[in-house]
């Protein structure tokens, strides 16, 4: 894969590559428009969707950072975009062009003031993976084989510019109005920023390794806070295939059934116990063991769950409690979704839409166990995103509904129902996580 030997690091910079995909998304709707002439409507409009997903991609990969981070948030909502910025954006993931190896020295030197082979025995400076935040090389120290993760250069720096040159993208899309948008943004900003600290990084990755580790068929590696910094992480290198990689080739389902039972119990443990969750599930942050075992990493993205969210968020969990209108209505103003000064037509709207959503997508919690291969399932989750997403109804209102914590608390559950999903695990035990 080719190497980049320079970031767009400055305000005006970052700005000038983002200009430069504008101009090219407005070319592509101007061959869209001819496309219409000669070509149905579906197939101009995926031309236009392909075309813009792949100019778009190309310019985040080259800024790295919260663009790319949040094009990766948006790859998960698989209900909400175009297939075609699904699969582009799903490639940050685990396949972004890496830093060049000077650009690497460099930026190690600047954030450790010292050059990588003064710290460890061999410093390998060709990136083995590399996202939208940072980047992993091998290293060995005393006969140990270790990952070292650097963060872009710039990356810190520019989150809240980043943020504002894609919040007009992101308002459109998601229907988003009003001054209180700015709670959401808030939210992701002060999320990004403690991504990009990873000395916290470090605390929580040991706080969680502690607290989980006796979790059956789970396994993290250990942290290195002596050849860590605040822009540098040294940790064990686990060896194993990316779940995704895991999936694609798998065809013993004991194994899948074991690894999604390990799956659930973490997240199940993190949220009801903990209260502090790991909202960042994809398929880059967990490896397979050729035990079988599942490896969690990186853990820049946790997300506190607050009493006050989380006792209506899991009320409404509860079947009876679905099928109790009143007691519904009431927690969705606990939660934000309604409020005092909706009209009749919203409140109306949004308390069908919302019973629709959470008799779905809560199914797995109304039975001691689920089968997270079924396909119907997750074909009616995506057909009710996408009913949603065209509706004209929903267009005309004020799609600011929902405490700030559903972005992350509802992306770790989009994830992990989609991880569980790839790996086909049947016979779920729901509650596993109190027994352990």
């Amino acid at each position: 894969m080719k190497t980049i030997d320079k970031i767009p690091t400055s305000k005006i910079s970052r700005a000038s590559k983002l200009v430069k995909t504008g101009a090219k998304v407005g070319v592509n709707y101007l061959k869209y428009y001819g496309d219409k002439i000669s070509k149905s409507e579906l197939e101009a409009r995926e031309r236009l969707n392909q075309s813009n997903a792949d100019d778009i991609y190309d310019s985040l990969k080259q800024m790295k950072g919260s663009a790319l981070k949040v094009a990766q948030m948006l790859s998960m909502e698989k209900s909400i975009l175009p297939k075609a910025y699904v699969e582009k954006f799903s490639l940050s993931q685990f396949s972004v062009p890496p830093l060049s190896a000077p650009l690497v020295i460099k930026t190690f030197k600047k954030y450790f003031g010292k050059h990588p082979n003064e710290l460890y025995d061999t410093f390998n400076a060709t990136s083995v993976n590399a996202a939208s935040i940072g980047q992993v090389h091998v290293a060995e120290k005393d006969g140990k084989k270790l990952a070292v993760k650097i963060q872009y250069p710039g990356v810190a720096e520019s989150i809240a510019s980043d943020l504002a040159m894609v919040k007009p993208v992101a308002m459109s899309m998601f229907n988003i109005k009003g001054k209180d948008s700015d709670k959401y943004f808030k939210e992701v900003e002060n999320k990004l920023v403690e991504e990009t600290n990873y000395i916290l990084e470090v605390q929580q990755s040991k706080e969680i390794a502690q607290a989980c580790k006796h979790i059956p068929n789970l396994r993290f590696p250990e942290y290195y806070e002596e050849l860590s910094s605040e822009r540098i992480i040294t940790m064990d290198y686990m060896r194993g295939k990316h779940l995704s990689e895991f999936t694609a080739v798998n065809t013993d389902e004991e194994k899948a059934n074991r690894l999604g039972q390990a799956l659930w119990d973490f997240y199940m443990y993190q949220i009801h116990t903990l209260r502090k969750v790991h909202a960042d599930p994809h398929p880059g942050n967990f490896l397979i063991s050729e035990e079988g075992e599942l490896i969690a990493l990186d853990f820049g993205c946790m997300k506190q769950v607050p009493d006050d969210f989380y006792k209506p968020y899991f009320d409404l969990a509860k079947k009876e409690n679905i099928e109790n209108e009143a007691f519904f209505k009431t927690k969705l103003y606990e939660l934000e979704i309604l409020k005092e000064d909706d009209t009749e037509e919203e409140k109306t709207f949004f308390t069908g839409m919302f019973y629709d959503m959470l008799s779905l997508f809560t199914q797995p919690f109304h039975a001691q166990t689920f089968d997270f291969s079924d396909p119907k399932f997750f074909g009616k989750v995506a057909e009710l995103g996408e009913r949603y997403s065209k509706s004209t109804e929903l267009r005309k209102m004020n799609g600011n509904r929902g405490s700030k914590h559903f972005i992350y608390i509802n992306r770790t559950f989009f994830g992990l129902y989609n991880l569980m999903f790839d790996l086909k695990a049947k016979n779920v035990k729901i509650n596993n996580f109190i027994n352990l």
